[in-house]
This record gives structure tokens, sequence and C-alpha cells, in this order.
């Protein structure tokens, strides 16, 4: 089997994408901001294979040359690490350089490593939909859509606008340098979280339970993460995956959401009304196509929050109140 390198390894996605890859015999080599940091890294350790042939190093977004040895003697490198973060105060240190920088020093770096075949890229449907073109029932969003930098500017859309500009530079990079790439772009993703903190998108359904009064005027799409963790896999796995890949199992809004969550746990305390008196934000489509031609499965929206709501009780972030 292959060695491959999965870089911010203790991540969301990344956990999964490590256990999968090392389930499927391949040798993983990871990257974590500190291998020393045994809560961060302990779920890593604990994945069946991992004694054998899971391989922790240091290595920093910011700085070049930091994956070089990380890279070197790899079939495959999988780039996942960057921030996702819902408050900052500066949103050029704290995201924009990170996802764009760091994207490029890992490029940099596999640009220099003889033995690589393929990169993954891990970007989002935030670089493809947020172009200030209108989203209603009969738009179907799919993968020649891109992300409008200056209306993500204007917007203050600051994730988004990492997203799009680290995506956007990585295409350019690898085209100029003769590099094969896949990108995922996934939607919200939620399910069973396996690395010992609470991330971003599992917190979207942790407010919804938690005693929110209210939900939020919003609608995304939503994508279980073992179905993202599996399409990075199959982009490596399959010499036809090419371009980009949408994840989106479903566009919801949070008022579907609450729904669901109501008909799963008829005893919980779920918001009764909207954050906003405004018309609820129109529903769109996103194409599966693609991902479908790679081999995607996906996971129901209903059997994602159940899991992440389990998931969420079984790691003491929520405990339910007796009814």
């Amino acid at each position: 089997m292959s060695t491959v390198c999965v870089t911010g390894a203790s991540g969301y996605i990344a956990s999964w994408l490590v256990k999968f890859l090392l389930q499927r015999g391949h040798t993983v080599k990871a990257s974590v901001r500190d291998p020393n940091d045994t809560k961060k890294t302990a779920h890593l350790r604990a994945f069946s294979g991992a004694k054998e042939r899971l391989h922790l190093m240091k290595a920093d977004l910011l700085e070049e040359g930091s994956f070089d040895a990380l890279v070197d003697g790899c079939d495959g490198v999988f780039h996942t690490a960057s921030p996702y973060i819902q408050s900052f105060s500066d949103p050029q240190v704290e995201l924009i350089d990170p996802a764009l920088k760091g994207t490029l020093n890992v490029l940099g770096s596999c640009s220099r490593s003889p033995s690589l075949k393929r990169v993954v890229l891990t970007s989002s449907i935030a670089a493809l939909a947020f172009n200030g073109l209108p989203q209603t029932p009969d738009v179907v969003v799919d993968e020649t859509w891109w992300s409008d930098p200056d209306f993500c500017r204007e917007s203050k859309l600051w994730y988004i606008l990492s997203k799009t500009l680290a995506e956007d530079a990585a295409w350019k990079f690898v085209k100029e340098k003769g590099i094969d790439m896949v990108v995922i772009n996934p939607s919200m993703v939620i399910g069973p979280l396996l690395q010992p903190s609470l991330n971003t998108s599992a917190t979207k359904i942790l407010d919804l339970i938690n005693g929110a009064e209210t939900y939020p005027n919003s609608a995304f799409g939503w994508i279980h993460v073992k179905d993202i963790a599996n399409a990075h896999v199959l982009a490596f796995e399959n010499p036809s995956a090419n371009g980009r890949y949408c994840l989106v199992e479903r566009v919801a809004h949070y008022s579907e959401i609450v729904k669901i969550l109501s008909e799963l746990y008829p005893n919980l305390q779920l918001p009764k009304q909207c954050a906003d008196e405004k018309l609820y934000q129109p529903m769109y489509n996103v194409s599966k196509e693609r991902a479908k031609s790679l081999g995607v499965e996906f996971t129901p929206l209903e059997e994602s929050i159940k899991e992440t709501v389990e998931s969420l009780i079984e790691k003491n972030f929520f405990i339910p109140q007796p009814s």
C-alpha cells in the first residue's frame, strides 16, 4: 500500500481520514502542532494499525519548508489543515494567512517531492457559493461556480474569503508546477467526533439543543463527516478522479434541522422561533453528480444529526436533562 501524508491530523475531518487510511492499509505520516501533546493525539494513536503505520510529525503552516520531511517519500498528500473558527480579532492573521500561505507552503513541499503522485486538498463549498448570485430553489450550484473575493470582502465573509483565496492559489500553483490535484468541497460537516475538542461545525447542532431560544435564519448544505473522509480516500485511490467535488447531502434551513431534532428527541428543549422575522433564507440545490461518480454514498441528514447528538452526549459536551 501507499505512504501518504495528512496535514492537521488531529482535526475533525482529518481524524476520520487518518482512521480510514490506516484501515485500508496505508502508512500515514501525519502533521500535528505538537506530537507530544497526548491529549490531542491519543485518539490517533489508538486507531487500529496506528502503532505500526502512523507517524506523527510536527509542522507549522506558516513556516516555509516545514512540511518537506513530512511529504518526502509520500505517494499522496491530503492537505486538510486550515482554521475554521467563529470568533477572531484579525481575519488576515487568524484565517486568511494560515489558509493561503499554509496551502502554498504544503504545495511547495509537494513540488520538491519526486515520489508524489497526487494531492487531495480539502477546500469548502465556501469557495463556490458566495458570489452575490441568487440562490433560489431553481438554482443548482455545481463545481463550475466560484465565490467572488470582492463580494466576500464587502460582506465581511472572512472564512469564506480564506477558503476561496486558498483554493484559487492552489489551482494556479499546481498548474504551474504540473502537480496532480483533486479538491473536495464539503458543506457544513456533522457527525461523530473522534477528537477530544469540540469543533466549530458540531457546535451548530450543540447550540440548538443546549437551550437556544431561537435558531438562525440561514440555510446550509449539510454532510456527514465519514462521507467527507471517504471522498478524500476515493479521490486519492481512483486514478480518474480530477478537478473539484461538491459534497452536500442536503441543503436545509435551520428550521428543518430543529424539526428533525424534535422528531428524534421529543424531550429536548429546542428553540421554537427564528432569530428574525424576515422571510426564511431561500433554499437552493447543489449538484451531487460528480460526487456520486467518484463513488460517494451519502448518509441521510437525519442520521448525521442523530449521530452528532449521540457523540456530543458521549463526549460530555451535552448532558440531557431528565424529562
